[in-house]
């Protein structure tokens, strides 16, 4: 009976959660011809949801670990205190785990040592400047001394990331757990399935629509570029070797050019760019030298500092990444395209003119549901005792 109420309980606060008290459709989409994506507030999604409620709960640890979740908070606000830049590290670490198979920690595994027919996920182009796997064993070591073998590393990496983006200054957003660490990675689904900075919108679109992510979901994602800074050999190509051209970007702003040069010059190219076509098999991996190359890289720009330049904070959870869009000023090829389609322009349009609320509503309703792609429960997957491995 009790476990009944808690369910009802929760359901209430995802319809809570989920509801948009603003009316985003007004202030957002004034046009007669509003677009075909579904409402802020979309029942039989909230259904979807709630039916991960049966394995998925509340407070899952609260009688195997009752601290879990406390640990975790603690250990992130002290971890903040000392680097800030951790809040979009877990958040891309995150995102680049469940868009891959589902929320289940395979981002995590280390490369086999003398396997040479198994490559991890860290492996793949697209994730050798990913960040964040220190902080993450950190937890696991604390929570490993308390509770041994309970919380799973996929659980400690939800609930960092939420808690990172709250000490950004993002919106709170339910966290359900008990989910299972993956036995493996899957490093050729990670090279062909994680969306490119060089994407156009089509590409975008499909890969989000493939995990039942629609287009309010995937714009407000994007909008995570809100805070961090993007390396510059996301940007490279773009400036200098569009499309295999040897020249830029036409459709870049002139004065906006020289500027993003400026800070990207082609000089640092060779050191700090990977394409992301060349493939890095198991039999011959990224060096590792190189890959430490990529990620201690500080190279970049950031959208809150390109719109604010007399600004030296970074950028939290506000506009300036969607009226960075406005203006043409979007670093990525793959973030400036949103306003190359119709619906998702409407959406940066009307992000970019609210005070943020109507943004922080939409990012805090995509992530519960990005959190709970294809998790593993039950006696699925493992719960590991370090998360390397």
């Amino acid at each position: 009976m009790l476990n009944g109420w808690v369910l009802a309980v929760v359901f209430i606060t995802v319809l809570v959660s989920l509801c948009n008290p603003r009316g985003v459709s007004d202030i957002a989409f004034s046009s007669s011809n509003p677009p075909s994506f579904s409402s802020p507030f979309d029942f039989s999604e909230t259904l979807h949801l709630f039916s991960f409620l049966s394995t998925l709960q509340y407070d899952f640890y609260r009688q195997s670990c009752p601290h879990a979740e406390k640990i975790v908070s603690s250990s992130m606000a002290l971890i903040h205190s000392r680097r800030q830049d951790v809040s979009a590290s877990l958040l891309r670490l995150f995102f680049h785990d469940c868009f891959i198979q589902g929320c289940d920690a395979s981002i995590l595994l280390d490369p086999t040592t003398g396997d040479d027919t198994y490559s991890s996920e860290k492996q793949a182009i697209p994730n050798l400047t990913l960040k964040g796997f220190v902080e993450i064993d950190q937890i696991k070591e604390e929570l490993e001394r308390v509770c041994p073998r309970v919380v799973s590393c996929a659980d400690i990496l939800s609930l960092a990331t939420r808690d990172a983006v709250v000490l950004a200054g993002g919106p709170f957003y339910p966290v359900f757990t008990g989910r299972r660490d993956s036995t493996r990675a899957y490093f050729e689904e990670a090279m062909a399935e994680l969306p490119r900075p060089d994407d156009n919108i089509n590409r975008t679109l499909y890969l989000f629509a493939a995990r039942g992510l629609d287009e309010r979901d995937m714009v407000s994602l994007l909008g995570a570029h809100n805070i961090g800074k993007i390396g510059c050999q996301f940007i490279l190509n773009r400036l200098y070797n569009f499309s295999g051209t040897s020249l830029p970007d036409p459709s870049i702003d002139p004065e906006f050019l020289n500027l993003m040069r400026f800070k990207c010059q082609e000089k640092e190219h060779n050191n700090t760019h990977v394409s992301h076509d060349q493939v890095s098999p198991a039999s011959s991996p990224t060096p590792e030298a190189s890959v430490e190359t990529l990620r201690r890289s500080t190279l970049g720009m950031s959208y809150f500092q390109e719109l604010s330049p007399s600004l030296s904070l970074e950028g939290g959870f506000d506009t300036h990444y969607y009226k960075s869009l406005l203006s043409g000023r979007g670093l990525l090829y793959a973030d400036q395209q949103l306003m190359a389609d119709e619906n998702t322009g409407r959406l940066v349009k009307g992000y970019a003119s609210d005070d943020g609320s109507t943004f922080r509503m939409d990012f805090a309703r995509a992530m519960v549901k990005l959190s709970v792609l294809d998790v593993l429960t039950g006696s699925e997957g493992e719960i590991r005792e370090r998360c390397g491995f």
